[in-house]
């Protein structure tokens, strides 16, 4: 796996095996160019698992491996006021504390990571014609994850280069030219637009109709098209759609493929398809020092708010009393909270990364009604935004819902999953929100630290041709 300047037309061609019937366990087989090998529906069959395995990552400590979504907290929750590091070292201590450099590997891991997704995924789509009867389904699963990489990577680092097609290395034009973040967007809208139509709800561990229709929603949202979202949101929303929300919150993330996700990347314990990202959270696993621990603003928040959900979000850290843990993945298990490890070794875990779930399109559906006012007290906003609250065992009616309750529940919900970042800049209160959360803590935010650096390393290879944002 390699960056963008390295996108040759080479596949990881994938097998997998199933623990269960959605399951995704991808298992690199092979090189062999797309050229030669896309002959069969077969063939790309295992060429779309392998996006997955692209997103997945790699489990391991060695700077050259792409690590996928494994490293996005950092990118995310440690950026925001949620999470920061234990001891305030290292590259970790850049994204706690607003002082990210351009050469900061893990950012440069992360935007490396997402263009190997699109590339996978471009190589898919300009093989269709050997899909047969599935090349409709091929293309939307493959769209609909080129749109969730680009996603992710013009929310983080703006204006990036947009690669439709698979590229030489000698394109660097296309490779190296950052475009408009509109056009961006408008490529994501037509993605998920052909994977609405194109998919169904067959699947929580690959692209499905109901994880096309939240994305988009969710894009939406951030164009500010709340009725386009609010429709899409109520499709989900529909019973017969079949997700509901899960009567222990608990059981969202230890009882994995349930039915309030719509979409999770799948980890296997104890196999190189497991991840590392919930050990290296923790303090009690062999290591020194922790990242992504919980803020005092983020307890505080949680104590008030989170009800029955507060003691699955967070645990006073087991080797030092002073600090808490992020509780929603761990990766060995905790008997005071009934929750069992899911590998032998706490550095190949098996819990799953949930990208999507129905709290949180009940959430949006909220945002999707509220728009641009401040307050609301639509009967559809209230009943999705009670739904949460009674689930969480805070059964006072709720009458109005202002723009600051539905951050603060979405901030409690979705804690730790890398949303309250995205969540800020969309509702327009990053600024005043980590700016006070800056000041606070003697950190050095400013407006320019919502976007990342573009990779210097990336910027080395372009011969000027790629920018970089302001600040940097």
């Amino acid at each position: 796996m390699k960056a963008i300047k390295s996108l040759l037309i080479v596949l990881f061609i994938t097998t997998y095996i199933s623990c269960d019937e959605d399951f995704l366990d991808p298992v690199p087989d092979s090189v062999l160019s797309s050229a030669s090998y896309y002959t069969t529906p077969e063939q790309i069959e295992t060429a779309v698992v392998n996006i997955y395995d692209a997103i997945q990552g790699v489990n391991s400590t060695r700077t050259t491996d792409n690590h996928g979504i494994m490293y996005e907290f950092y990118l995310t929750e440690m950026r925001s006021d949620n999470t920061r590091t234990k001891s305030t070292e290292g590259e970790a201590a850049q994204f706690e504390n607003y002082t990210i450099e351009a050469n900061n590997g893990i950012v440069a891991d992360y935007y490396a990571s997402f263009y190997n997704v699109i590339f996978r995924a471009n190589v898919i789509l300009e093989n269709l014609s050997a899909g047969g009867d599935s090349a409709n389904k091929f293309e939307a699963e493959a769209k609909f994850l080129r749109a969730y990489a680009y996603f992710n990577l013009v929310r983080l680092y703006g204006e990036v280069p947009l690669v439709e097609k698979v590229i030489t290395p000698e394109d660097k034009e296309t490779a190296y030219t950052r475009v408009a973040t509109s056009t961006i967007y408008n490529l994501i809208v037509n993605d998920l637009q052909t994977a609405v139509a194109g998919l169904d709800d067959s699947s929580k561990y690959r692209a499905s109709k109901a994880a096309a229709e939240t994305l988009l929603a969710k894009v939406f949202l951030t164009l500010n098209r709340y009725g386009e979202a609010q429709s899409l949101l109520e499709s989900v929303m529909n019973p017969a759609r079949g997700f509901s929300l899960e009567n222990n919150f608990k059981d969202v993330f230890y009882n994995e493929g349930n039915n309030e996700i719509i979409f999770a990347i799948g980890y296997l314990g104890d196999s190189q398809d497991s991840q590392n990202f919930s050990a290296e959270w923790l303090n009690a696993v062999g290591r020194t020092s922790g990242v992504n621990y919980v803020t005092d603003e983020a307890k505080v928040a949680l104590d008030a708010l989170g009800g029955n959900r507060t003691m699955f979000s967070y645990r006073v850290d087991v080797a030092q009393a002073t600090q808490n843990q992020v509780a929603k993945y761990l990766p060995d298990g905790d008997t005071s909270l009934g929750i069992n490890p899911t590998s032998t070794d706490p550095t190949k875990a098996g819990n799953d990364w949930i990208v999507l779930r129905y709290a949180d399109v009940l959430l949006m559906h909220v945002e999707a009604i509220m728009g641009d006012s401040q307050s609301i007290t639509s009967s559809n906003a209230l009943n999705s935004f009670q739904q949460i609250r009674n689930r969480a065992g805070l059964t006072t009616s709720v009458t109005s819902i202002s723009k600051q309750e539905l951050m603060d529940e979405r901030r409690v919900e979705l804690a730790f999953e890398n949303h309250r970042l995205f969540d800020l800049i969309r509702m327009e209160e990053a600024v005043n929100v980590l700016g006070a959360f800056s000041s606070a803590n003697n950190y050095s935010f400013s407006s320019t630290d919502l976007l990342l650096p573009i990779p210097q390393r990336e910027r080395n290879l372009s011969n000027g041709l790629l920018t970089q944002n302001t600040g940097y």
